[in-house]
């Protein structure tokens, strides 16, 4: 049989296009963080550029890594010593390329985080809000759930996790924004847009106080939870456009 590939820096400039990288301003470099071999023929997905997610990639003979969250964040030690050092070493050993796409992946209108989580819980997304148009604006299915407290019990259903709902659970459902990750600071937008809950992944001291003042509910839903399902989307794209390999390791994380 054979096996498709595709070049390093073909795909690099795919990706660039397809997620409009140059229109963020980010916290990191998005696009090709460490270049590995010229060919990919198998691509690994993931959430994070772990050790643990690169050590499984080995032994899947990856060529290449795709993750939202890689290396190289604004503020971070610069030295390549410690933990950095074992992870960037075992990718230029093994000459594996790593592909991070931070904000660009969070906001795609079809392979994004936030689209995804919006299908993963039977969200039907109406407008987006917030810098960037990161943040997202929607409600349930018709009839699906009809309170906040619901709709944190169909959450757990559909994310495998128990996620922490700060409001009043008998509160009738309305509008539901989201945004995945650690956008807790979005969370006044989500109030200016009028909706009644706001999800996202992590959640801040005073966000409690900001949800019980302001009688908008918050739940954080978990920040690896809600942010599996894009890079997986992502990633079976890259497949089917150029019949590479694909696999997706789901490395746990509780945060």
């Amino acid at each position: 049989m054979k096996i498709n590939s595709v070049n390093r820096d073909t795909l690099a400039q795919f990706l660039s296009t397809e997620l409009q990288t140059a229109r963020f301003r980010d916290y990191c470099p998005n696009g090709l963080q460490v270049e590995g071999r010229s060919e990919i023929k198998v691509l690994v997905s993931g959430v994070t550029a772990s050790l643990a997610l690169l050590e499984q990639a080995t032994l899947l003979r990856a060529d290449a890594v795709l993750v939202h969250h890689g290396y190289f964040w604004r503020g971070e030690d610069m030295r390549v010593i410690g933990q950095k050092h074992k992870r960037l070493k075992i990718l230029l050993e093994n000459e594996i390329s790593l592909f991070a796409y931070h904000l660009p992946l969070d906001a795609h209108p079809q392979m994004g985080n936030n689209v995804t989580l919006a299908a993963q819980l039977d969200l039907i997304p109406t407008a987006r809000f917030g810098e960037d148009d990161l943040g997202w604006i929607g409600q349930m299915e018709n009839g699906l759930v009809l309170t906040v407290g619901e709709l944190a019990k169909h959450i757990e259903s559909k994310l495998g996790r128990k996620p922490l709902l700060v409001g009043d659970p008998d509160q009738l459902l309305g509008q539901v924004a989201w945004c995945t990750g650690a956008a807790q600071n979005m969370f006044g937008d989500a109030i200016t847009a009028d909706a009644s809950v706001y999800l996202s992944g992590e959640i801040s001291e005073s966000t409690v106080h900001l949800a019980r003042e302001s009688g908008v509910a918050y739940i954080a839903c978990g920040h690896h939870a809600t942010e599996r399902y894009g890079v997986q989307a992502l990633g079976r794209h890259i497949a089917q456009q150029f019949g590479v390999t694909h696999h997706f390791v789901d490395i746990d994380n509780p945060v």
